[in-house]
C-alpha cells in the first residue's frame, strides 16, 4: 500500500462550523455554506483573504451545477490558489480533507476552508445511473430504502440480525440529536427500542428507524499546517492522522456478494497507517444513512468479527458515556442528512468531540475517532465509496 501521508502531524484542524439542520428551508447552498464560514472566522479571527484553499463536495441543490464550486467561492469572497471538489457521494467530506492535506504539504496553499453545503429539500436535482438502474427509477426499489432493505435481507441470510441491537444504537444516537442544538427539531425527542420495533415498515425489513432523513444544512473545517496553527497561537487542534478510500468496490464482479463492502479494505488500510487496531480507537463517527450500514462497518473494520455486531451492540455501551461512543451528536439519522454533504455532520462532531465543545454529550477521553463515509448504493451492489479518516487530538 502507498506511504500514507498524514501521519506525520504536520496537518492540522483549527476550527470548525455548522448551521442548524433544517427542512424545506428555502435557502440557497450558499446560504448555509455562508453561515458555517463566518463561524470559522470568528472562531478563528481570519478574514476570507487569509484563506488560499478551498474543497467542497458536489451538491445536487439548486446553486449547483458544472460551475458550482467557482460560483460558491465567488459566494463567500474567496480567491484560492487551490481548489478541490469531490464526487464522493457522502464520503466527500473525508476525500477533500486528504486533498487539502496534501496540498498544504505541497505547496500549493497554506490555509484551506473545506466546506459541506447542500440544500436537498428546497430543490434536487439528484439522479440514479450506473449499473442497472432501469431496476431502480423511477419503478423498481425506487431509492436508497430499497437498496438497504435488500442488503439487510441477504445479510439476515448469512448471518444472526437481532433488530433489538439496531434499535439500541437508534437510541444512543437519539440521546446525543436530544442535547445536540443543530439538530433537526423533529428529531430532538428521545425514543426507546420498543419505538423502533414497531416503527413502520418501509421496505422490508427496514423500518422508518432504520432510516435517515434528508435535510438542509451546512458544515466545514478549517485546515493549515501544524506550523502554521502554532505561529497564529491556536490552543486547540486535531490532526488527521491517517486516510485510506475505496471507489467502486467489486464493480468487476458480475454478482458480487452485497453485504461485503469496501471498508473491509479501507478500515484494516487505515488502522495500519496510524499503527492502531481497532481497539485503540476512542470514537467512533460512522456514516450512517442506515442503521444496517453501521453494523457492517463494526464488523468489517475489525471492531467485532463477522456477524457478530448484532451481540457487539447489544454487549457495548455507544452512548457517549461508554466504551465506544458512536456518533455521539446522533448522526446523520437522528440530526437529518445534509444531502450530498452529509458525511461532514459525522467529521464536525468528532472535531467538536475533540476539542472538548460537546456540552452534556462530551466524552471524557476524546483522544481519537474515526470517521467513515459512504457514497452511492447502485442496485444489487455495495455502495461505492468507502473512506475512513482517523484523527488525533493534539497534545
Amino acid at each position: 500500500m502507498p506511504k500514507n501521508y498524514l501521519v506525520n502531524r504536520d496537518i492540522a484542524i483549527v476550527a470548525y462550523g455548522e448551521t442548524k439542520i433544517e427542512r424545506r428551508s428555502g435557502k440557497t447552498t450558499f446560504e448555509f455554506a455562508a453561515d458555517a464560514m463566518e463561524q470559522i472566522l470568528t472562531r478563528t479571527g481570519l478574514t476570507p483573504a487569509d484563506i488560499d484553499g478551498f474543497a467542497t463536495n458536489v451538491a445536487h441543490s439548486e446553486s449547483a451545477n458544472q460551475y458550482a464550486t467557482t460560483y460558491m467561492c465567488d459566494a463567500l469572497g474567496l480567491t484560492p490558489r487551490y481548489m478541490q471538489v469531490s464526487d464522493h457521494g457522502g464520503g466527500a467530506g473525508l476525500a477533500c480533507i486528504s486533498r487539502a492535506a496534501m496540498a498544504i504539504q505541497s505547496g500549493m496553499c497554506e490555509t484551506v476552508l473545506v466546506i459541506g453545503a447542500d440544500a436537498p429539500t428546497s430543490y434536487w436535482e439528484g439522479k440514479n445511473l450506473g449499473y442497472r438502474p432501469e431496476f431502480w427509477d423511477p419503478t423498481g426499489i425506487q431509492g436508497p430504502p430499497g437498496a438497504f432493505g435488500l442488503l439487510m435481507h441477504r445479510y439476515m441470510e448469512q448471518y444472526d440480525l437481532q433488530f433489538e441491537a439496531l434499535g439500541k444504537l437508534a437510541v444512543a444516537q437519539r440521546e446525543g440529536a436530544v442535547v445536540n442544538e443543530n439538530a433537526l427539531p423533529s428529531l430532538r425527542k428521545p425514543i426507546t427500542i420498543d419505538d423502533y420495533m414497531n416503527s413502520r415498515m418501509v421496505t422490508s425489513p427496514l423500518r422508518l428507524l432504520d432510516s435517515v432523513m434528508f435535510a438542509d444544512g451546512g458544515n466545514g473545517v478549517l485546515m493549515m499546517s501544524t506550523d502554521r496553527a502554532r505561529a497564529l497561537g491556536y490552543e486547540k487542534f486535531v490532526h488527521p492522522i491517517a486516510y485510506s478510500e475505496i471507489v467502486n468496490f467489486n464493480g468487476r464482479e458480475a454478482q458480487p456478494d452485497i453485504t461485503e463492502t469496501g471498508f473491509s479494505v479501507v478500515g484494516p488500510d487505515a488502522l495500519d497507517k496510524a499503527g492502531m487496531t481497532a481497539s485503540d480507537i476512542r470514537m467512533f463517527h460512522p456514516y450512517d444513512d442506515f442503521l444496517i450500514a453501521v453494523m457492517l462497518q463494526l464488523e468489517q473494520i475489525g471492531f467485532c468479527g463477522r456477524g457478530e455486531g448484532s451481540e457487539f451492540l447489544l454487549g457495548t455501551d455507544v452512548t457517549w458515556r461508554g466504551a465506544l461512543p458512536i456518533n455521539t451528536g446522533g448522526g446523520q439519522i437522528s440530526c437529518g442528512q445534509v444531502g450530498l454533504a452529509s458525511g461532514m455532520t459525522n467529521l464536525v462532531e468528532a472535531v467538536r468531540q475533540m476539542f472538548g465543545e460537546a456540552g452534556e454529550r462530551q466524552v471524557a477521553d476524546p483522544a481519537n475517532a474515526m470517521v467513515t463515509g459512504i457514497g452511492t448504493i447502485p442496485y444489487g451492489r455495495n455502495w461505492y465509496v468507502s473512506t475512513g479518516l482517523i484523527l488525533e487530538q493534539a497534545q
